[in-house]
């Protein structure tokens, strides 16, 4: 499977967002995550005899859904000002926590 994103950028992102309590790019992280989850799954049934047709169907499903999602999270990085290199949140979104717990 084709991957814009490594495992560790992607854990990266969702430390980021859990320290700045930003939890949309988190939650695309986590989908992505787990359809590279359910491809890998796919791929040792595939291995066995059986019902191949669905295995491929299914990892081909989740194929177009890893790819789909991972050019969402490019998006999303580059809407909201992540730094690509470093992965770390832009200062604007860090302010808005801190406006949200100051008045919490």
């Amino acid at each position: 499977m084709r991957q814009r994103f490594s495992a560790a950028e992607l854990e990266k992102i969702l430390d980021q967002s859990a320290i700045y309590m930003c939890a949309c790019p988190a939650q695309v992280c986590r989908e992505i995550l787990n359809l590279r989850e359910l491809w890998g799954y796919q791929a040792g049934c595939r291995e066995r005899p059986g019902n191949q047709d669905i295995h491929d169907l299914i990892a081909a499903a989740t194929e177009r859904a890893h790819e789909g999602l991972e050019e969402c999270l490019a998006e999303i990085l580059a809407r909201e000002g992540w730094d690509r290199e470093t992965l770390a949140m832009p200062p604007g979104l860090r302010r808005l926590r801190d406006e949200i717990l100051a008045g919490a």
